[in-house]
């Protein structure tokens, strides 16, 4: 790093922050931006807030209060499983019913091969969307783990990539028997109090302690609140963790600084933090999150530069965090709409090119002129245990049916049938505006080496059904 780099500007991203979310119809949010001191100088650590944690009760956003980050936490579970790995408790390479031996997945095979790389890096193929409630009890990642046997094994051991939730309630598990503590024990005192974070919590009741942000549906003018506030304790490694952009910032200078809390302490390995970024596997479906995957964190490549990040949605918040190591820049924003991409994009775009003079990739729009392909190979229906899509044509166009199932459709509304035109981007790329979406979203149809037919969209392979 080198001290020939522009100011950063606070005020003025305080003002540009208010209005973008403003213009988003966003009820409140919340921004954090780190620097790396440069030649021995502090660290520049922002963060701002604006609009309201409730758009029922008008109670201001403020830096301190506290948004569910969503699945950004599965990057702090990945960080406790590489503290273990670094002491030697397990390896990356060991199989998982090793470590649990009441394992039993659907498919026996799995249940003997799976290992906590596959989990890490969302390879296992089992059905990553169970959200089986197994109640608020401290057991309730050992009883996830005992019914899991029920789940589909949606595609191979390691054939593809495909996101998976379930698979972080297993290493959250994993967390629990070799630590001896419940994950959230585990996480506070491996993770929390390293750092020395203040407002970060994985329980309701702890959160409740601070003032918390609501989930939102839909906002704008008529904004609307989501059903339920969380998820299921079950769910926890994968996504309950709540904090505040100043934790969140504590966290992301950890991997910045290899593995060091800002105190000297070391929290993590070099070689662990750095496998954490490294590549692991590869995305079928480049362009909604990042082009590969490391171990938790997602990989970017900006125009050439690689950043690393995950984001986060839960039942009406979303967030997003990315780090730019060579710069020694990290960027967090807490939401609580459930749709929240395009701040992002429009955020995130100024900064890293007003900090970094960095890019981010053009934005995954609709071609300007109209692209031919024949959608005739990819027409079928495509199932996994919660999801149905149905590829069908009619009037000309290519249609995709979306019927989603299970407990997040009951939470989050979402029981009706979403039915959308596939708009041709290219060879098997098509674009899709899902509900409550401000931006085009990717699906792609690809085949594995085998043969088996997918689609990919949300993150997610879902096999075809066979004729």
């Amino acid at each position: 790093m080198t001290t020939n780099r522009p100011d950063l500007d606070t005020a003025h991203w305080e003002a540009r922050f208010a209005e973008l979310v403003k213009k988003h119809g966003v009820p409140g949010a919340q921004l954090g931006i780190l620097r790396l001191g440069a030649d021995g100088a502090d660290d520049e650590v922002f963060t701002t807030a604006t609009g309201v944690l409730h758009a029922g009760t008008g109670q201001p956003a403020t830096p301190d209060s506290v948004f569910q980050i969503g699945s950004v936490s599965k990057v702090w579970t990945a960080t406790v499983v590489m503290q273990l790995v670094d002491e030697g408790r397990f390896a990356l390479d060991t199989p998982v019913v090793e470590i649990l031996p009441e394992l039993a997945l659907r498919d026996t095979e799995v249940t003997k091969k799976v290992t906590v790389w596959h989990l890490l890096t969302h390879t296992s193929g089992v059905d990553g969307d169970v959200f089986t409630d197994t109640g608020r009890g401290d057991d309730a990642l050992e009883k996830y783990v005992a019914q899991l046997g029920d789940a589909a094994q949606n595609h191979p051991i390691g054939a593809t990539w495909s996101y998976c939730n379930s698979g972080f309630s297993v290493l959250g598990r994993i967390i629990e028997v070799v630590t001896g503590k419940t994950w959230d024990e585990a996480m506070r005192e491996r993770l929390f109090a390293p750092l020395g974070l203040t407002h970060t919590t994985t329980l309701p009741e702890e959160a409740m302690v601070f003032a918390h942000a609501m989930g939102h549906l839909k906002g704008g003018d008529e904004p609307e609140t989501a059903p339920v506030w969380g998820l299921p304790r079950s769910i926890a490694p994968a996504g309950l963790i709540t904090s505040s952009p100043a934790d969140v910032l504590a966290f992301a200078r950890m991997h910045l600084t290899g593995g060091l809390a800002a105190d000297g302490t070391r929290v993590l390995s070099e070689e662990s933090v750095a496998a954490m970024a490294d590549y692991q596997t590869e995305c079928p479906e480049k362009i909604l999150l990042g082009d590969s995957w490391g171990l938790g964190w997602f990989r970017c490549d900006w125009n050439g530069h690689r950043a690393i990040g995950h984001d986060g949605n839960t039942i009406g918040q979303a967030a997003f965090l990315r780090l730019l190591p060579e710069a020694g820049i990290a960027v967090s924003l807490n939401t609580n709409l459930g749709s929240a991409i395009t701040l992002y994009q429009d955020l995130y775009e100024e900064i890293f090119s007003a900090l970094a003079d960095v890019r981010l990739p053009a934005r995954f729009e609709l071609p300007a002129e109209p692209v031919e392909v024949d959608a005739t190979p990819y027409l079928g229906t495509y199932a996994r245990e919660s999801v149905v899509e149905e590829v069908y044509l009619e009037d000309g166009k290519t249609w995709m049916r979306t019927t989603v199932s299970g407990p997040v459709a009951e939470a989050s509304g979402a029981a009706e049938p979403e039915v959308h035109e596939l708009v041709p981007v290219g060879d098997a790329l098509f674009a899709v505006k899902p509900d409550k979406s401000e931006a085009y979203y990717p699906v792609r149809f690809y085949a594995l080496p085998t043969g088996e037919e997918y689609i990919h969209f949300g993150a997610r392979a879902t096999p075809k059904r066979r004729a």
